[in-house]
């Protein structure tokens, strides 16, 4: 299991120009991370256990058929908000609690951190009204969304390739991923009109050029586009992100999961179901969030549409 890491002050502003049960097998706590998925971690939106992903075929960018509904997409249930209380910090204190958590980590700009701040504050604003995540404590939010998500850079080769993000409910990991990697080109997939329209909302305000969303399934969208990586975070387990993804296998190249410390049992319990399908899991690597927040692990599965990194 490999080890990567690769190399790559703080302005208070943020730059104009950046421009419902789940299964066993889920760690209850990433799943939370971003509510994911159709009840998968949390996040509505997310759709949950990956294949929800979407809404159906046909879907095209942020819209669907004529009448804004994806094809055979039923009308989204109103749901109880869970947190209509979420305490929105001011953008000096999530770039502070952001500060505090990317204190060890390499390549960090300033202009980076102000992006991401910016991204946290729409968030738990729109919590209010809409259950997108339900870690609300700034220096939560920095460890366990922007660190984990940043991380996965640190890994994977990114630049310059083509990127769907499964299930991006408030837009983790796509959102910071294409902020980051500004050279990919990012296409963040949901089933939740919502979501997709608040995703839609947070690229036009930050002005991520290399970032658009796709209301559909994500298996539907693959049926007809290919791309380098698809990456899963908090939505299903590994044995039914496989399963969602097995009709559009040849798609993609690269399948990347984040998981929480109990990764090692759901790689076990899907990895026949896996190994069926031409998933190979070519890379772990564990890595421990900063302020004892947790252990998380990025999966990489070589996909039968290619030869993985």
């Amino acid at each position: 299991m490999t080890t990567p890491p690769r190399d790559d002050g703080v302005d208070d502003e943020v730059p104009k120009d950046y421009g419902a049960e789940f299964p066993p097998e889920i760690e209850p706590e990433l799943l939370e991370d971003e509510e994911g998925e159709d009840g998968e971690d949390g996040e509505e939106g997310e759709e949950g256990e990956e294949g929800a992903v979407g809404t159906e075929e046909g879907a095209e960018e942020s819209g669907a058929d004529g009448d804004g509904k994806p094809p055979g997409k039923a009308e989204e249930p109103e749901e109880e908000v869970k947190h209509p209380d979420t305490r929105v910090p001011s953008l000096k204190e999530m770039r502070a609690a952001l500060d505090w958590a990317f204190e060890a980590e390499d390549d960090i700009t300033p202009e980076l951190l102000a992006a991401f701040a910016q991204h946290a504050v729409l968030v738990l604003e729109m919590n209010r009204v809409m259950n997108l995540t339900t870690i609300l404590d700034p220096k939560e939010v920095a460890s366990k969304h922007y660190v984990d998500c940043w991380r996965i850079t640190r890994l994977v080769p990114l630049m310059a390739r083509k990127v769907l993000d499964l299930g991006t409910g408030a837009g983790f990991p796509g959102i910071p991923l294409a902020i980051a990697e500004p050279n990919l080109s990012m296409t963040l997939v949901d089933s939740t009109k919502k979501k997709i329209d608040f995703v839609d909302k947070v690229i036009a305000k930050i002005g991520i050029p290399n970032a658009h969303t796709v209301w559909a399934r994500a298996e539907d969208h693959l049926a007809r586009n290919k791309v380098d990586v698809v990456i899963v975070r908090a939505v299903s387990s590994v044995r039914e992100n496989v399963r969602t993804l097995r009709k559009v296998r040849h798609s993609l190249k690269d399948l990347v999961m984040l998981k929480a410390a109990s990764w090692s049992r759901e790689v076990r319990a899907g990895e026949r179901e896996a190994e069926r399908l031409g998933f190979k899991l070519d890379t772990v690597w564990e890595h421990e969030l900063p302020g004892d927040m947790g252990s998380r692990a990025i999966l990489v599965y070589r996909a039968p549409g290619g030869a993985g990194m």
